[in-house]
């Protein structure tokens, strides 16, 4: 798979995020484009700053885990956009940007993708991708969010997942559930047009502007899972997620409202 053309994907942006991109970056190679983005100074306010990479040596995921990122391999694409004040329903924020990484591959007809609370990308009950949204407090009351999306579009077949992903056996890419899908810059042109509305909306709304796409994407939703928290485990049936984008578990006594935490699928 060829490097990611610059000017193709300059050229591919809508109007919409193209008059909120304060900048526009692209790597070859780069330790991780969310880092990178958190050392540098923010966007204006409901201004964007894009960062992007063929290949990223030291790609993050939740908890620090490890996300594999090759060379031309995937998209990996992060996204800093600054509030005014701390939104609504901030814990809901990762949720609503996944629906926006849903709806662009839609655009783009790619059919079949869920979300898997709190922010993994799923196709073919397989990990086709996913998300990580770190904060940094900004002066006064603003809030810069920096979102990192990694989409798997053609993975080399003896890539080696390690045993510390829960999704080892379970990893797909684009190439296996679409044929034909776009080129690298046009996919990377609809997820930042997805993330910066996603992030414009929810500054107005909240989550409760995502809450029902949501959950017509949610993956978990009548799954017997665990979640493991600190110091303990909760087990039962997902049954959705509340107003805030809480995982809500209906266990043998009563619900679980779950703000944080790692899910796996029992069985």
């Amino acid at each position: 798979m060829s490097s990611l053309d610059v000017d193709s994907l300059r050229q591919s942006l809508p109007a919409f995020s193209a008059s909120r991109l304060d900048a526009l970056e692209v790597f070859g190679r780069i330790e991780s484009t969310n880092t990178h983005l958190l050392a540098k100074s923010p966007p204006g306010i409901g201004r964007c700053h894009v960062a992007i990479a063929d290949h990223q040596t030291a790609g993050r995921g939740r908890h620090n885990r490890r996300w594999l990122s090759p060379p031309g391999a995937g998209l990996y694409l992060s996204l800093a956009y600054t509030f005014a004040e701390q939104p609504k329903q901030f814990p809901g924020l990762t949720l609503a940007l996944g629906v926006g990484i849903v709806s662009a591959l839609r655009e783009l007809k790619i059919e079949g993708v869920s979300l898997k609370w709190p922010n993994d990308i799923v196709a073919l009950d397989g990990k086709l991708g996913g998300l990580l949204t770190e904060v940094r407090t900004g002066t006064g009351k603003t809030v810069t969010v920096v979102t990192g999306v990694g989409v798997n579009i053609e993975l080399p077949e003896s890539m080696d997942f390690g045993a510390e992903s829960a999704w080892a056996h379970r990893v797909i890419d684009l190439k296996t559930i679409a044929t034909g899908h776009p080129p690298r810059e046009t996919i990377a042109a609809k997820f930042i047009d997805a993330l910066c509305l996603a992030m414009t909306d929810f500054a107005a709304q909240g989550f409760v502007a995502f809450a029902d796409d949501w959950r017509k994407h949610d993956w978990l939703y009548g799954r017997d899972i665990m979640v493991d928290l600190p110091g303990r485990q909760i087990s039962g049936i997902a049954a959705g997620v509340d107003s805030d984008g809480a995982l809500l578990v209906d266990t043998e006594n009563s619900q679980a409202r779950v703000i944080s935490g790692s899910v796996v699928v029992n069985g």
